[in-house]
């Protein structure tokens, strides 16, 4: 990766406050929409629910006419990996699972997160990769709060962590071509962060970087397929997908979860920044 390419946003301790205020919003959206997943319901439904918490809030959908992009989520069933597009067609049956992709801006700044859930009672393979997924992403982050106190840290060091939790949970499909992401006045920025990779590559990982790191893992082959609407990636071979995000703040001494509701301290302990506590609710 040649960093000299790169155009990466470097964040104030104020700005990263603006964007834990973006995050908690999406936090609500996310939380929200999980209480309301059960057979019955459609993704359309979800995405009405979503946008009205965000507006509701005083921000705007972030994902609403990006690039015309129709919804405010992405909500992604079974095969769908990420980006579909809710439907009311889209009715969840007892045994889906569902990926929940949601972001907002507030006063400017893109909070990002993104969960994979359960439609009533699922196997247990999909609990498991669900499951194996969310710890992958906690892997992740918790190598970029190592890497900025060390500062010695870099960007694949994150990439590195994922794919070894997900190699170390089972055998599963780690999506190409799709991974996470600088954010803060885009919600798409400079660098992209690869689920994969051998670590101690890219740019340093420094205090006022914003990332989202989101896995996206398959029951199957990680091969993807674009379907004709222009959005919508599933699995080639039609097995299931589960797509987990969060987006950080870096600091001197550990990270911000901005889109946890609790900071992030429950998974991350000491690695969560002390700044942190400075403003948030």
């Amino acid at each position: 990766m040649r960093t000299a390419t790169l155009d990466i946003q470097y964040k104030t301790p104020e700005q990263l406050r603006l964007m834990r205020a973006a995050g908690l919003v999406v936090a609500e959206a996310l939380r929200r929409m999980r209480a309301a997943v059960a057979p019955g319901a459609s993704t359309a439904e979800l995405d009405k629910l979503a946008e009205e918490t965000i507006r509701a809030a005083g921000a705007v959908p972030s994902f609403k006419g990006y690039y015309g992009y129709p919804a405010t989520i992405c909500a992604s069933v079974n095969e769908q990996i990420v980006h579909a597009i809710p439907s009311s067609r889209q009715v969840l049956a007892e045994g889906d699972i569902i990926s929940l992709d949601c972001g907002a801006i507030l006063e400017g700044w893109h909070g990002d997160a993104a969960i994979t859930v359960g439609v009533g009672e699922i196997r247990p393979n999909l609990r498991r990769a669900i499951e194996v997924a969310q710890d992958s992403m906690w892997a992740g982050i918790a190598a970029a709060a190592r890497g900025v106190t060390s500062g010695t840290g870099r960007l694949t060091d994150i990439s590195a962590a994922v794919e070894e939790t997900i190699r170390a949970g089972g055998r599963y499909g780690v999506v190409k071509g799709y991974g996470g992401h600088g954010i803060g006045t885009e919600m798409h920025q400079d660098p992209h962060v690869l689920n994969y990779g051998r670590p101690g590559r890219g740019p340093r990982l420094v205090p006022g970087m914003a990332l989202a790191i989101e896995p996206m893992i398959t029951m199957g082959s990680p091969t993807t397929l674009e379907l004709s609407d222009g959005w919508t990636v599933v699995t080639r071979d039609g097995s299931f997908a589960v797509h987990v995000e969060h987006s950080i703040g870096l600091y001197e001494d550990g990270v911000w979860v901005l889109t946890a509701e609790d900071g992030g301290r429950e998974r991350l302990g000491d690695l969560v920044s002390a700044r942190a506590d400075v403003g948030d609710s």
